[in-house]
């Protein structure tokens, strides 16, 4: 186990996952971060979809294909990190009466099959509430529980269904895929949010509750907060690419060698940005002397920005606004971004390894952005490279079966 030299604030209290893919076992992820210790169930024919992802890392570094049996997904790497690895065949008859098991020991139950699915399993909430009357059990499906049967979500029919595709780009441009899988990220967040708030409940009412969180829901609650209909009525044009002309100037503007993103909303910026180009004269303009007028000649103002910041290196346009006190900042790559000493200081993104080879290729992953004052975060030292890796461990250790109990299990094709 990591060692960890003050507590976490979710130490001791213990995560059934029955997660797959990337949603749920995000949010699983960010409970083992916290400290939970976390459970994760896999089927023992395969284990976790995200397992055959590509790339591997292995003694061979980092392959597109998987050659060797000891080679990880980094998918799995990162989301399987701090977690204890067991098989159970949920579709096998004796498998009901050992997750009622786990479910006795642990304190929340996260799963993110497609919505009916666990309780046709016999692992639903229901199932769960008889076993733990105090057990969080969190649903996290494309649609919701309420929703009707059907439909795979993933996070691209999420983003189309969503609106959010069309909320970026250009007016005349095709949607555009967010390049993150925002929806897939999303939703766990608010999984954990209402698990954290039904712990809260708990202390006070002594009872568990299921909660239930929908990806669709939780991305388009995000698209909602901005007026659509209002920038429809007034005759805004909502899709403008890479700025957003109703706070002209705001956007990413191209220089010679890249793109800088900056924020000039307010009159002080805005002149502050009219001095860094040498025009201070354009705060004088009638097109561009008032917040609302900017606004109404963004696409002109844009043209004249870019007109400018063409001409730099990215290096000299920072150095300029800055200097004005206009807030910029480079447009970076993900690598890039994964290197920032603020970020890798505070663990928002970790080192992540293959536990028996090393490698040189730097890479970097997920942490957990959240910074405490008096705790720690960070994952427990296990992963689950094989299917079931820590059966013997959860089973003997955890439930106090007998070797004999685990090995019918194992014979019966149980676990």
């Amino acid at each position: 186990m990591t060692e960890h030299s003050r507590e976490r604030p979710l130490d001791g209290l213990r995560v059934i996952d029955l997660t797959r893919a990337l949603a749920g076992p995000y949010a699983t992820l960010l409970l083992a971060g916290l400290g939970a210790e976390v459970i994760k169930v896999e089927d023992p024919r395969g284990g976790d979809l995200a397992r055959d992802n590509s790339p591997y890392v292995g003694r061979d570094g980092i392959t597109v294909e998987k050659t060797h049996d000891d080679d990880i997904s980094i998918s799995h790497l990162t989301r399987a990190r701090g977690k204890l690895g067991m098989s159970l065949n949920l579709k096998a008859p004796d498998a009901a009466a050992v997750f009622s098991d786990l479910v006795r020991t642990a304190d929340i139950v996260v799963e993110n099959f497609t919505a009916g699915t666990a309780d046709r399993l016999g692992i639903g909430y229901e199932v769960a509430k008889a076993a733990n009357p105090r057990i969080i059990y969190c649903s996290l499906s494309g649609f919701g529980a309420t929703a009707p049967e059907g439909g795979k979500a993933m996070d691209i029919i999420i983003q189309a269904l969503s609106g959010a595709m069309y909320a970026s780009g250009g007016a005349n441009e095709p949607p555009v895929r967010i390049g993150i899988p925002i929806a897939d990220m999303l939703a766990p967040v608010f999984s954990v949010i209402g698990i954290l708030s039904a712990l809260e409940q708990r202390h006070r009412t002594g009872l568990g509750q299921h909660i239930d969180v929908s990806m669709l829901g939780a991305l388009t609650s995000f698209v909602a907060i901005e007026n659509w209909s209002a920038m429809a009525a007034a005759g805004m044009q909502a899709r403008t690419g890479l700025t957003v002309q109703r706070l002209s100037p705001f956007g990413v503007f191209e220089c010679a060698d890249g793109y800088i993103a900056l924020v000039a909303v307010h009159e002080k910026l805005a002149r502050g940005l009219f001095r860094a180009m040498g025009q201070p004269q354009l705060g004088d303009d009638a097109r561009f002397a008032s917040r609302d007028t900017r606004v109404a000649n963004a696409a002109e103002l844009e043209r004249q920005i870019n007109a400018w910041s063409s001409g730099l290196t990215v290096k000299q346009a920072v150095a300029l606004l800055e200097a004005e006190g206009v807030p910029v900042a480079p447009v970076r790559h993900p690598d890039e971004a994964l290197q920032d000493p603020r970020v890798i200081a505070r663990h928002e993104a970790v080192p992540v390894a293959h536990p028996a080879y090393e490698n040189n290729d730097n890479l970097r992953t997920a942490g957990i952005p959240i910074t405490f004052s008096d705790a720690d975060t960070g994952f427990d030292d296990v992963l689950p490279i094989h299917v079931g890796e820590h059966n013997d461990r959860v089973l003997a250790q955890t439930l106090g079966y007998s070797e004999a109990r685990i090995a019918e299990l194992r014979a019966k094709g149980v676990i």
